[in-house]
């Protein structure tokens, strides 16, 4: 098991991501038996999962933790077609995890055809009353507006039956009516020194020696991802153990290959250089890559190496085109369009700074 999910909290108040008073106001809301819809937003690796679960834990008990793995298939009628719908989820008795984006253009059938499926069947409590259960929902702001407002109204129909705990990095991406329905958790990135911290209470658990050199060099890298920190530790102990404190923190082959796709577009600015760049941008989305982490990361490699006035057009034309994709289809088309915008910009300000 790897350490991220080993040393997991498993208790609300165990759950560094959340302050005292917010944990007081979910105990209270459980303890009086009125858990209403949550939205727990963030950045990633800030522990928006691990708090949800931790709410689970203190409203079914450990009954919750018992989950099982599985692929279902949906098979939905719309009209004159049949629709089939596979998609891997978590269950327990209690509540389903699932991340309805994976399916793409059909997440609207899955959220609504979920959502009905759990409403049917309702536990019983020891009292013989009728319970609810929660629907856990992964990576909320990548939805289609259409599964978004297919969503709105399904848990206001089965709100008596379902509960929904709603989880996204950008809050933004959410339409309002949606966030109006629930109650906000507001989930923020740990400090450096926060992750500091947990990297010293693992090694211990771990009983390993680990050097506050490294730790330091491990939480920074991590971009205040507490997940990212675990698994770079991790990888550290694979690779070398005793710790030094000048040990190599190794970074993920997709960000070596966007930081040298970022010095190939520095290097030459060229029609014959964007159609090679529009290559490798493919490789990246083929193997799995988030186009906004790679439009994120190839902007970032761009302005550790270029002057100041760029880097002010460089983080515009980044947001310009995020929301751009956001509204697309094919997010190749603006990953291109980006990469040609700052070749023009690049290539105007050389010759402006040495004719």
């Amino acid at each position: 098991m790897l350490w991220v999910d080993k040393h997991r909290p498993h208790a609300l108040g165990e759950c560094d991501a959340i302050n005292t008073a917010q944990a007081k106001h979910l105990k209270l809301l459980i303890a009086n038996g009125d858990c209403p819809h949550l939205f727990f937003y963030g950045p990633s690796g800030a522990g928006k999962k691990t708090l949800a679960l931790g709410v689970l834990r203190e409203i079914f008990g450990p009954g919750a933790e018992k989950v099982k793995l599985e692929n279902k298939t949906w098979k939905i009628d719309q009209n004159d077609r049949k629709i089939e719908v596979e998609l891997a989820m978590m269950s327990s008795n209690h509540h389903c995890e699932m991340n309805p984006s994976d399916c793409g253009s059909k997440d609207r059938y899955v959220v609504q055809e979920v959502i009905k499926e759990m409403a049917r069947s309702r536990p019983i409590d020891s009292d013989g009353c009728e319970g609810f259960k929660v629907l856990v929902l992964t990576e909320v702001d990548r939805l289609s507006r259409e599964a978004q407002y297919g969503l709105r109204r399904t848990m206001e129909k089965y709100s008596a039956s379902c509960r929904l705990f709603l989880i996204a990095e950008r809050p933004s991406r959410v339409m309002d009516a949606l966030q109006s329905r629930c109650l906000p958790v507001r989930v923020p990135g740990p400090r450096v020194e926060e992750i500091e911290n947990l990297l010293h209470d693992v090694a211990k658990k771990e009983k390993l020696e680990l050097p506050p050199e490294l730790a330091t060099r491990v939480a920074t890298a991590s971009g205040r991802n507490m997940r990212r920190a675990l698994l770079a530790l991790e990888t550290c102990r694979v690779n070398s153990y005793p710790f030094k404190p000048t040990q190599a923190v190794q970074t993920t082959d997709w960000e070596l290959y966007i930081n040298q796709i970022g010095a190939e577009i520095l290097a030459e600015q060229s029609p014959a250089r964007l159609l090679q760049v529009r290559g490798r941008l493919y490789e990246l989305i083929v193997n799995c890559i988030p186009p906004e982490i790679i439009l994120q990361n190839l902007a970032k490699a761009l302005m550790r190496r270029v002057d100041v006035e760029v880097k002010h057009q460089i983080v515009f034309w980044a947001a310009h085109f995020d929301v751009r994709m956001q509204r697309g289809s094919k997010a190749i088309m603006h990953l291109e369009a980006f990469v040609a915008q700052f070749m023009a910009l690049y290539k105007s300000h050389l010759i402006k700074a040495f004719g």
